[in-house]
């Protein structure tokens, strides 16, 4: 059904007249999900918000770019990533200037966070990788995506990827562990 729909999209984008129209289409079938990706690097559903606002102003602006080489949604999730490292790199710097509480902590007492405190952690060790690490694991983790889909999207080799991956799952088991009875 998505490609259909791509399908449409990228058929309305051959005429600048449509890009309203197509653009419509895209926020429609891609913001929840674009949502959900941004959430799960940026944590937080104000900053996930602000992050999809500016994915899809970049994605507005850069629509004469797309010409339908990958997939849309691989160019849209693209954007999002790279929106959502940027803003995790400033957040690390502005957190780092104050001295302040754990990011479990502040997920926990997130009103639109429904995890637990085991979840929190999880998050918490996530958030502590290295922005490649970072990436790989939550696409293949939370979106199971495939190494050859990852490869496509940054650009980089499966066998670098997968490296990436089993590098993170081991930071993370070692944290998890550190913090309590937490086991991956």
């Amino acid at each position: 059904m998505e490609e259909n729909k791509d399908s449409i999209i990228v058929g309305l984008l051959s005429d600048k007249k449509n890009y309203r129209r197509a653009f419509d289409m895209i926020v429609r079938e891609y913001g929840e999900s674009l949502y959900w990706k941004i959430r799960r690097f940026v944590l937080y559903h104000e900053d996930a918000d602000d992050v999809l606002q500016n994915t899809f102003m970049k994605a507005w602006k850069n629509l004469d770019s797309f010409h339908g080489k990958s997939k849309l949604s691989t160019w849209l999730f693209s954007i999002a990533i790279n929106e959502s490292l940027n803003h995790v790199g400033k957040k690390k710097r502005e957190e780092e200037a104050m001295n302040g509480v754990s990011v479990a902590e502040k997920l926990v007492a997130d009103d639109y966070f429904d995890g637990d405190k085991a979840q929190a952690l999880l998050y918490e060790a996530v958030s502590l990788l290295p922005d490649v690490q970072r990436t790989v694991f939550n696409l293949r983790y939370f979106d199971e995506m495939k190494y050859s889909e990852m490869s496509r999207m940054l650009s980089t080799s499966e066998g670098a990827l997968k490296a990436s991956y089993h590098i993170a799952v081991k930071k993370i088991h070692d944290y998890l562990a550190e913090k309590g009875d937490f086991a991956v």
